[in-house]
């Protein structure tokens, strides 16, 4: 059986705009309109980023309602202390066994529109 190959070209804006690889090589933050205003800045042309963001706001507003600082978040969560920074400061794309295990541990939903930690809704 012959295989073929396709050469496929992707300008830097494409490989922005796709979700894995190189197009994460940007993070969530330099997207925003206004970086320096992160987690509440505009981003208008880029979905995934946004919801980043949501996450990022939402993780934020309930370690503040509770009082935990980032130490706490990751001794509950398994998730390493540093990720999670990152993770508030817009400057990395969080993968789904991080937002999972800081769902499970911290017990909400960060994710937009989900009222409890994503693992109980499988």
């Amino acid at each position: 059986m012959a295989t073929s190959v396709v050469s496929v070209h992707f300008d830097r804006q494409e490989r922005i705009r796709m979700t894995g690889g190189r197009g994460r090589s940007v993070p969530p933050r330099e997207l925003a309109r206004d970086p320096e205003n992160w987690p509440e800045a505009a981003i208008p042309d880029h979905p995934q980023a946004r919801v980043v963001q949501a996450i990022a706001s939402s993780l934020t507003s309930h370690m503040t309602r509770e009082g935990l600082g980032l130490r706490r978040v990751a001794v509950v969560s398994g998730v390493n202390r540093q990720a999670i920074a990152n993770l508030l400061a817009g400057a990395s794309w969080p993968d789904v066994a991080t937002l999972s295990r800081l769902e499970d541990g911290l017990g909400v939903g960060l994710y937009p529109g989900v009222p409890g930690p994503g693992s109980r809704h499988c």
